[in-house]
C-alpha cells in the first residue's frame, strides 16, 4: 500500500475524490492506495472469487466481488475479496446490485503483496470483524499459508498442504485445502 500524502479529510471528502487505479483506501483520516496486484495475487484472487460464487451464488447464499469498495464505520476500504450474505448485497430499486456497498462485508478476503505491511492488512480484517463480519482470511502466497481470523475465537494459522481451510457456516460447502489453494498458482 502506498500512503498519499495529505492533509487530513474527512469519509465525506473523499468519496468525493476521483477513483484511483490501484484503488485507495480511506483509514484513520489517511488516504491510502493499495498496490499494483501482481500474478500470484490475481491468480489466487480470481480463482478465489469463481470458487466462492460457484458454491454460494447458484442457491442465492453469498456473492463473492472482487475490489469492492466497502463503507463501514468511518472507514472505506477495498478487500481483495469481499463476500456479502446474498439478502445483505445493496440493491437497487429493480433489484440490480447496487453500487455502494455501506456494510461490512461477512467475510473479507485479504492476500499479502511483497512488500505489503502484514499489520495494515491485520488491522483491516480486526476492524472488520469488530463491525459484524464472521471472518477473515490472511492469504501470504510467498510463505504458503492462511491465517485465519474469526469473530469469537483467536486466529488460527493453516500452513499444511492437507488442512482444510475453515469458512463461514454459509459456505460449508465449500471445501478448500491449503494446497488446493497455492495449487492455483501451478495451473
Amino acid at each position: 500500500m502506498v500512503q498519499i500524502p495529505s492533509k487530513t479529510v474527512t469519509l465525506e471528502e473523499f468519496l468525493q475524490l476521483p477513483e484511483t487505479k490501484p484503488a485507495s483506501e480511506y483509514i484513520n483520516g489517511q488516504i491510502i492506495q493499495k498496490s499494483m496486484p501482481q500474478g500470484e495475487h490475481s491468480t489466487i484472487q480470481g480463482e478465489l472469487i469463481i470458487t466462492i460464487n460457484g458454491v454460494t451464488k447458484p442457491q442465492k447464499i453469498a456473492r463473492a466481488f472482487p475490489e469492492l469498495r466497502c463503507i463501514f464505520a468511518g472507514r472505506a476500504i477495498v478487500p481483495d475479496v469481499s463476500v456479502f450474505l446474498w439478502d445483505r448485497v445493496p440493491r437497487n430499486e429493480n433489484g440490480s446490485v447496487a453500487n455502494v456497498f455501506a456494510l461490512a462485508p461477512d467475510w473479507i478476503i485479504e492476500i499479502l503483496y511483497p512488500d505489503q505491511s502484514q499489520s495494515k492488512v491485520i488491522a483491516k480484517i480486526l476492524h472488520s470483524l469488530k463491525h459484524g463480519t464472521q471472518m477473515g482470511w490472511l492469504i501470504d502466497p510467498s510463505e504458503r499459508l492462511v491465517f485465519v481470523y474469526f469473530s469469537n475465537q483467536p486466529p488460527e494459522l493453516f500452513d499444511q498442504v492437507e488442512q482444510l481451510l475453515p469458512v463461514p457456516s454459509f459456505a460449508s460447502e465449500l471445501q478448500l485445502t491449503v494446497g488446493s489453494l497455492f495449487g492455483w498458482l501451478l495451473e
